[in-house]
């Protein structure tokens, strides 16, 4: 009967440790893919003499750069501060994986950050080229990004300075607002003909998170002006967030991206879980359905895809992320996930990059690959593992 006993108890033992590592083995890998995918991607792009990286891979013949107000640019020797902060962004998320590992590196992107910091205008702010090549206009939304880096940094290492850099850009950003549309800020500094839901959206994400560390009402007020004028200007009947508002007769631009309901749907779960007000979860659970089935294609191989410019889709899933952290529905990040992964398997080039359609429907196996979307990359990963541990 003993042996009987014992025999009951190293089965249940040994099935419980198989189902430990069936369920940690999923951890184990998007781990690996984050983090071999952030060597690759800092091998391939980074430029030591500048301590900054390259906008493309190749860095020869590289495409025209077509995200700016004044027009198209070629890409210069080195990238523009939104594909820079697409890095930051990444290690930030590598860093509450392994602290240890990431340490030196979130430390290096951060400072390194700081060549795009504009001190000669008032108030100080981050502008789109580093500075000691050369002035260029100051954007909102990418000052919202920056900042949105340097709150997460303070998160991960309760580093003072990082708490103080988030609080200068913040200041940044609100010296924008104006009474035009009723309040919100427009999409650089200087040109009023639009207020964006790319600069609000980030505005408001970034108020709530210096919020969510410091519990000063200030970021708390500034979050809810910010999430309010977004919501009664933007917000589009099918749960989603159109694009801008245009100043001169109020007329609305309805192109969507992923990223713009990504935002508001953080900022809704953040707000719910700032006051428990329940109106916020339902609203952040309406932008995910939105947002699902507004951008959601289905695949010939019975997947849903909620496909846009990667790194947009990386922000749409941070919402997931958050969302799913609250209601434990993983329907939304398992889609991005399924994505990312056909993507793996069907959409990379001789290099190990990842092509910018993730469903593989052209050839860009020698399409130069743009910064941004391969860091969007590394963050996805490394978000997915986190989930999955």
């Amino acid at each position: 009967m003993k042996k009987i006993t014992e025999a009951i108890i190293i089965g249940i033992v040994f099935i419980a440790q198989a189902h430990s590592q069936q369920k940690i083995e999923p951890y184990k890998e998007y781990k690996n893919r984050s983090e071999s995918f952030y060597d690759l991607v800092y091998g391939l792009y980074y430029l030591p003499k500048y301590n900054l990286f390259s906008e493309y891979y190749p860095n020869t013949n590289q495409p025209n750069i077509n995200y700016f107000n004044d027009g198209e640019k070629a890409a210069k020797e080195v990238s523009f501060l939104w594909p820079f902060s697409g890095m930051t962004s990444a290690v930030n998320i590598l860093y509450k994986i392994d602290k240890k590992k990431y340490s030196s590196s979130l430390k290096n992107l951060i400072e390194a950050q700081k060549q795009y910091r504009d001190t000669i205008r008032k108030p100080i702010g981050y502008q789109a080229y580093p500075t000691r090549l050369e002035k260029s206009d100051r954007y909102y939304d990418d000052n919202g990004l920056v900042g949105i880096d340097y709150i997460e940094a303070y998160a991960n290492t309760k580093q003072k300075s990082y708490l103080k850099d988030a609080k200068e850009v913040f200041e940044f950003i609100i010296s924008g607002w104006n009474t035009d549309l009723e309040g919100g800020v427009t999409w650089l500094e200087g040109i009023h003909d639009q207020k964006p839901a790319c600069s609000n959206g980030k505005a408001t994400v970034l108020a709530l998170k210096i919020y969510e560390q410091t519990k000063d009402k200030y970021y708390l007020d500034w979050g809810l002006k910010f999430y309010n004028w977004m919501h009664s200007h933007l917000k589009a009947e099918e749960n989603i967030y159109w694009n801008d508002m245009k100043t001169a007769d109020r007329s609305v631009l309805k192109t969507a991206w992923t990223y713009n309901t990504g935002t508001m749907l953080q900022a809704a779960v953040s707000l719910y879980k700032i006051t428990g007000n329940k109106m916020y979860l339902k609203e952040a659970q309406s932008l995910a359905e939105g947002s699902y089935l507004y951008f959601g294609k289905k695949q010939t191989d019975g997947r849903i895809s909620i496909l846009d410019n990667p790194w947009f889709t990386v922000v749409l899933f941070r919402g997931y992320q958050d969302l799913y952290e609250v209601d434990q529905n993983s329907k939304y990040v398992n889609t991005i996930i399924e994505n990312i992964d056909f993507a793996w398997t069907n959409a990379r080039d001789d290099k190990g990059l990842l092509y910018s359609d993730w469903n593989a429907e052209k050839d860009e196996s020698k399409t130069p690959k743009w910064l941004l979307n391969e860091a969007a990359v590394i963050e996805l990963y490394a978000r997915i593992a986190l989930i999955k541990k």
